[in-house]
């Protein structure tokens, strides 16, 4: 079989930039929108805590759709593991999955009734649930082609670095979205019809990115694994009876729930802690996707060396600092508040890293490592499983950061003081910090032994 070439590499990658992108708009802007924190912006939902008097409604929406993305994940998967199409088992899935993730990304946003309404919450769960089925059956098929189409752990590392790559500009590009509605609305349209129309524009983009991989790549031509014959479920507990892939997913969803709270809460921190225009957060991202791309040589350097486990347990670490040193932002520190942001912008450029590359290419090793034990060809069903898992830990996630927001805000105006926002920070530290704690009993050294290399 052939191996992935350079060029296909980057073909591959840029189909990451265009989910990338599309996930970006959803997780940074979605509760922006409908939960905002200035004067003067336009409600669309209710904003009290009004699910179980804890959660509100954007936070319930939310979750849901988080979990409903974590059931899909390997049901998806088992229809990937076990396509039999002509084309292969992944691509088709990308192909026929593109234009509907682009649309309802765009449709999230589209609230039908200018104005607090039933009708608005009801439009935002369907299409939530839309966005995350669409993604689902985009990526879970394009996760599984890292260890198919990667024959050697230096080979998977190579695609993991590259969509990586993609998958950071890509989120950093939807970061600059309100420096681009700031455009529109200065030339004098209206901020809604601006902020969709921008949406709008950067799907158009993402879409034409999610079509590349299935354009240009011949499954066939690189995989040779045949379609398994488990149904969802019997392969799911398969999967998780692997115990190094259980450790992995444990402190993977301890990562997550706490990036989740800080990503969804970084135009927060900018504007209600450090007191500046939601604009600067965009640029904030962009710098520290830059020097974080500085660090990308370095750590393929550093992998045969150390090993990926003690790389991720470093950006543990590090990202628990990141977290601590948030929960201070603003006026506690005696330091201008652009020079704060350029500080977290440093802190975080490390860590996120060494977490865009190598939690990707464990996954693919320990997928690996499973196949040459059972015989059994799962790669979709363990990146789904690990989507799953840490999905069910967003959901719990977007339901405390959305209720934690809330303490703090000014019942008339809705504006916030920033404490929730502290409080937020504080949580994320405590969980990354217990993530890098429990990523020390992963054994890193069996699964090399697998494989037959020396080298991580």
């Amino acid at each position: 079989m052939k191996s992935l070439s350079k060029s296909k590499i980057c073909f591959f990658a840029i189909g990451q930039f265009g989910w990338s992108l599309l996930s970006g708009i959803i997780s940074n802007w979605m509760v922006y929108i409908y939960q905002p924190d200035a004067a003067g912006s336009a409600f669309f939902i209710p904003q009290t805590r009004v699910v179980l008097g804890v959660f509100t409604i954007i936070g319930g929406i939310t979750a849901f759709g988080r979990i409903f993305d974590a059931i899909t994940d390997p049901w998806i998967a088992s229809l990937s593991d076990r396509c039999k199409s002509k084309n292969g088992r992944r691509i088709p899935f990308l192909k026929w999955a593109s234009v509907p993730l682009a649309a309802s990304t765009v449709l999230v946003f589209c609230a039908p009734v200018n104005g607090i309404s039933w009708i608005n919450t009801v439009w935002l769960l369907v299409f939530i649930a839309c966005y995350y089925l669409a993604i689902t059956a985009y990526c879970t098929p394009y996760n599984a082609l890292i260890s198919e189409l990667g024959h050697t752990q230096q080979d998977r590392l190579a695609i993991s670095t590259a969509i990586s790559f993609t998958f950071i500009v890509g989120t950093a590009i939807s970061m600059q979205a309100a420096s681009v509605w700031g455009i529109f609305i200065n030339n004098g349209m209206e901020r809604m019809t601006a902020i969709r129309l921008t949406f709008v524009i950067f799907a158009v983009i993402a879409l034409i990115c999610l079509l590349v991989p299935p354009l240009t790549i011949r499954e066939k031509d690189y995989v040779t694994t045949k379609p398994s014959e488990a149904g969802a479920g019997a392969s799911l507990v398969k999967t998780f009876k692997n115990p190094d892939f259980r450790i992995f997913v444990a402190s993977d969803i301890l990562y997550f729930v706490a990036l989740t709270m800080f990503q969804t809460g970084l135009t927060f921190f900018v504007t209600s802690l450090l007191g500046l225009d939601e604009s600067v957060a965009g640029t904030l991202f962009v710098l520290m996707t830059a020097l974080s791309l500085l660090f990308y040589i370095p750590i393929n350097k550093l992998v045969p060396k150390f090993g990926k486990k003690k790389l991720v347990r470093l950006a543990f670490l590090l990202f628990s600092i990141v977290y601590l040193y948030t929960a201070f932002l603003g006026k506690s520190l005696p330091i201008p508040s652009m020079v704060q942001g350029y500080i977290l912008v440093l802190l975080a450029s490390l860590p996120m890293a060494i977490f865009g590359i190598l939690p990707q290419a464990m996954v693919a090793d320990v997928a690996e490592a499973d196949a040459k034990t059972t015989g059994e060809n799962r790669e979709g069903m363990f990146f789904a499983a690990r989507t799953f898992a840490f999905k069910l830990g967003q959901s719990a996630s977007m339901l405390i950061f959305t209720s934690l927001a809330t303490i703090g805000r000014d019942p008339v105006t809705n504006v916030s003081d920033g404490s929730g926002y502290r409080i937020v920070a504080i949580t994320a530290f405590v969980l990354c910090a217990c993530g890098g704690v429990i990523l020390r009993f992963f054994n890193e050294k069996r699964i090399n032994t697998i494989l037959g290399s020396k080298n991580q």
